[in-house]
């Protein structure tokens, strides 16, 4: 089962590359290094992913607009 993410930070190290920590909700870390380029490409799939989602993101917060205004 996927655990969920509770926290994560991202900091560059001395050799040139950026060590990421993961902590799930339970306070369980997880500590990898990743070169830039990885980073870039880790960053190209979740804007890839979110781009995807994001129109139907957008229709629930003007779903949700709609709501409140026909409640006032």
């Amino acid at each position: 089962m996927a655990r969920i993410l509770s926290q994560f930070t991202i900091t560059p190290d001395s050799d040139g590359d950026y060590t990421l920590h993961l902590e799930d909700e339970d306070g369980e870390t997880i500590e990898m290094t990743a070169s830039y380029e990885q980073l870039d490409l880790i960053v190209e799939g979740i804007e890839e992913v979110l781009d995807m989602d994001e129109e139907d993101a957008l229709e629930v917060d003007e779903d949700e607009g709609e709501e409140k205004s026909t409640e006032a």
